[in-house]
């Protein structure tokens, strides 16, 4: 028998039919008091989806994603780094995040012996050099794999509330080094608007604002660069499984939209991790749990590079045995759960194509707005970014506090023996230092943080 032949035992049912059935069943239940919940975004979830959700939709067809597993290392001092980068790629990485904190690094050092062949390279730089970036690009010149230099003022500003220098020269040093022709320059890192508690649909709109704003310079200043440059995006992943899914497809939806009336070039590149925000010093090893998780939402929602977080990172030191594990979850999900076998998965998901398609819609009608109100930067220094920020965070620690939003081990069904004290080798808190910023700077708390500190006060 055909597969033809076996579905035509079965008609069509319709949506209308199975939400009757579904009313029967209820026994004189309100469908939308019982089954329908509304996201913290406005998004109201049904309970099933059906085909006729998506007929009038312009799904997205994006590219087949492939993804590799990275490691994050800091690069303090160039011959160590090197010496963890090899051993890290001996061990399953694929692709190296280093974290670089001045310009008096040696790229040469940092990059010997890396087979730059087939290991692309990504930069955090907590400095602004255009002498440094030319120096890595020169190191690797001969080498085909892409170097991310991930250059992002506007994020530095966001997240310290100043520029490196001042508004003049930190974008003097941006055209010099996008005069050197890079394509993969420019970077948006969305992952502090989630870890301060910013919503899904603020996370997208900050994010094309953001973007928005180094657009309109290439499109003012380097033309030529807009069919070229590849906008790389740094995701914080949050624990709502599908959710997390429904946005980077809607971020690369919405990219495409944006990039495309600047006639620039429409697809990006999405670098992941999993958030800090819902991770917890008690009953730790719940994290690696939720970063499976999460590292799974990334994977299926089409991140490029995955870069896992450690179990323990909140607390202690980079270690062997943290980095280790973090990285056997890719590994796992990889070779032994196949998560590089099939090519857009999401594909086709009447719930998550639906999804998709009201995040990215409710997305750039914030990010319409933002435009209309002066753009990011604008809005930025008039603080309203931060204020949206700190309501949206406010609501979901008091979904915290309340226990609807759940983080076991530590609001729900604690371990009472659970001893930290003696075990902090980071300080797991929002550090606060008096100094003088030009704009107020988005800062990244995780939930849990007073309800540990009373703990370790009780201790």
């Amino acid at each position: 028998m055909s597969d033809s032949d076996l579905f035509s035992e079965f008609r069509e049912i319709s949506s209308k039919e199975w939400k009757q059935r579904i009313q029967v069943d209820l026994k004189g239940g309100d469908y939308n008091e019982e089954l329908v919940w509304e996201s913290p975004e406005g998004i109201k979830i049904k309970p099933f989806y059906h085909k006729e959700d998506t007929d009038t939709l312009a799904l997205p067809k994006f590219p087949i994603a492939t993804w590799r597993i990275a490691q994050e290392i800091y690069a303090g001092n160039a011959e160590m780094a090197n010496k963890n980068a090899l051993d890290a790629l001996k061990r399953g990485a694929e692709s190296i995040c280093f974290t670089v904190p001045n310009n008096t690094i040696d790229p040469k050092e940092l990059l010997q012996h890396i087979d730059l062949n087939k290991t692309p390279l990504y930069f955090n730089l907590q400095c602004l050099s255009d002498t440094f970036c030319k120096s890595v690009l020169k190191a690797a010149a001969k080498e085909p794999s892409p170097i991310f230099l991930n250059i992002d003022i506007v994020g530095n500003l966001a997240r310290s509330g100043n520029w490196f220098s001042n508004m003049k020269e930190d974008h003097q040093q941006l055209d010099t080094i996008l005069a050197l022709g890079h394509s993969n320059t420019l970077s948006v890192d969305l992952g502090l608007y989630q870890n301060a508690g910013a919503n899904k649909v603020q996370q997208l709109a900050y994010a094309m604002a953001h973007a928005n704003e180094y657009l309109n310079h290439l499109d003012r200043h380097h033309k030529p660069l807009l069919k070229s440059s590849l906008m790389t995006f740094k995701a914080a992943i949050g624990g709502n499984y599908f959710f997390e899914i429904a946005k980077l497809r809607a971020l690369k939806k919405l990219y495409a939209t944006v990039a495309k009336s600047y006639g620039a070039r429409p697809d990006c590149h999405i670098i992941a991790t999993p958030t800090k925000r819902n991770k917890t010093l008690y009953d730790y090893n719940n994290n690696m749990l939720r970063t499976t998780t999460e590292c799974m939402s990334a994977i299926l929602g089409g991140a490029h590079t995955v870069c896992n977080l450690a179990y323990d990172a909140i607390y202690k030191k980079d270690h062997e045995f943290g980095n280790r594990m973090a990285r056997n979850q890719l590994l796992l999900l990889k070779e032994e759960s196949h998560f590089n076998k099939v090519g857009n998965p999401a594909d086709g998901s009447y719930y998550l194509e639906t999804l998709t398609h009201q995040l990215a819609t409710k997305g750039l009608e914030l990010f319409k707005q933002i435009e209309a109100g002066g753009g990011f930067l604008a809005q930025l220094k008039q603080q309203l970014i931060q204020k949206k920020i700190k309501e949206s965070a406010k609501k979901e620690q008091e979904g915290f506090n309340n226990k609807e939003t759940v983080l076991v081990g530590t609001n729900k069904y604690p371990a009472a023996e659970d001893k930290m004290k003696d075990q902090l080798e980071l300080y797991p808190f929002v550090k606060t230092k008096a100094r003088k910023t030009l704009i107020e700077p988005i800062i990244e708390k995780r939930l849990s943080e007073v309800l540990e500190q009373k703990r370790l006060e009780q201790e």
